[in-house]
């Protein structure tokens, strides 16, 4: 557990970046109650060429014009079996990529899921939240506002 000096604090929700993406102020949602990370995807496809493999998907975030059916390519990726929030185990692809949360940036793993119907694009898990942050339900966008004050 960490000190209580050296706790950071993270909010209910909040907005990050995903630089290797090339995603900036992305809503993301913290829910404590989810293992992993997941990332809005559709049209996910693994496409196996002479050069090698490679997974291909669309993102969707319906308050940014511009990442909508964003085309995403990456070998960076696998395949784990998940247990989703219905108690079903399906298969699900995993990128890894970075997350910037109050100008620090973290590696995060996140599985390719179709979130279309809900609020926030991006949901954090407690994988990536653990030995990083303390959720205070009560908070929202810290990282964003220390962003929009710094800069």
């Amino acid at each position: 557990m960490k000190s209580a000096e050296n706790t950071k604090f993270i909010g209910r929700v909040d907005r990050a970046d995903f630089s290797e993406l090339e995603l900036e102020d992305i809503s993301i949602k913290i829910d404590t109650g989810a293992y992993t990370s997941s990332i809005h995807s559709h049209h996910i496809a693994e496409i196996i060429e002479s050069e090698g493999k490679y997974l291909e998907f669309e993102i969707l975030d319906p308050e940014h014009e511009q990442y909508v059916s964003k085309k995403i390519r990456t070998k960076n990726y696998e395949v784990k079996a998940v247990k989703s929030s219905n108690g079903l185990t399906e298969e699900r692809f995993f990128i890894e990529t970075t997350i910037t949360l109050f100008e620090q940036e973290y590696p995060i793993k996140l599985s390719l899921t179709d979130r279309g119907q809900m609020k926030h694009p991006i949901l954090i898990g407690r994988r990536f939240l653990s030995s990083k942050f303390v959720v205070n339900t009560d908070l929202k966008n810290l990282s964003y506002k220390q962003k929009q004050k710094n800069h």
